[in-house]
């Protein structure tokens, strides 16, 4: 089965609207790939603007979401809320979120339920840490993750899965791309086992993780992947060759 390769750009706390005016002005004027779907996860302050100046081929994403939506949650924000501003995505279950502000899998799961049922796309991300790739638990732990995101997923349509060894983010280091194909077409079995073929087969399943222009597209060359979630690099020029991986 064809699957349409999508790139996100995850800016984190990064950016004001000097930066992004230049970031909408070099990627509107390069040639990207039309097959290539991206996906922009700004944070929430600038989405209107984001959305006002970037052209409508270009996805806007929120970097987080609450599960519920509305009520006495001080400093959260709803999925409601992201697309009354323009977001039509939201990226859930990053590493940070999981070990940084300790969010559990059980969290993230009802989070991209809830984010679904409100009629975003969401990304949800998933990733082993050095030590547990060091005890050989990567897979181990991955399953662990997609379990959680399967008992509250009921339409997968919507879901793009991003793959990010915690070890590589940020850090300079990149799996390699037989590493990062290997976790990527053991999720395809986990999927076919225990979700359905049918998920497997069309479920887009990103990489990230140090992804750059120089490795981008030895890492699209494989078959089982389908695009990249982008740090630090979605906020350079560089961002427009990841973007143009997929030959």
């Amino acid at each position: 089965m064809s699957r349409k390769f999508c790139v996100g750009g995850n800016w984190k706390m990064n950016g004001d609207k000097n930066a992004i005016s230049e970031i909408c002005k070099n990627l509107s004027g390069a040639k990207l790939n039309e097959n290539t779907e991206v996906i922009l996860g700004c944070p929430f302050v600038y989405i209107s603007y984001v959305r006002e100046l970037f052209p409508s081929n270009f996805h806007i994403a929120g970097q987080n979401c609450y599960k519920i939506a509305k009520g006495a949650f001080t400093g959260e924000i709803s999925p409601a809320m992201l697309k009354d501003v323009g977001a039509n995505w939201v990226i859930l279950g990053h590493s940070e979120r999981r070990h940084v502000f300790n969010e559990s899998d059980e969290l993230i799961a009802e989070k991209a339920a809830h984010a679904l049922d409100e009629g975003l796309s969401v990304i949800a991300c998933i990733g082993e840490k050095l030590d547990e790739r060091e005890a050989e638990k990567t897979e181990q732990v991955v399953a662990c993750q997609m379990a959680a995101y399967a008992k509250t997923v009921k339409d997968w349509s919507k879901v793009v899965v991003a793959y990010e060894p915690v070890w590589a983010i940020g850090t300079g280091k990149t799996a390699t791309p037989d590493q990062a194909q290997d976790v990527h077409a053991f999720l395809r079995k986990w999927l076919t086992e225990n979700v359905s073929k049918e998920v497997s087969d069309s479920l887009r399943i990103q990489y990230g993780g140090s992804v750059t222009a120089a490795n981008c597209k030895e890492l699209a060359a494989k078959p089982d992947i389908d695009g990249f979630l982008v740090g630090g690099a979605s906020l350079k020029p560089e961002f427009i060759d990841i973007i143009n991986a997929k030959q």
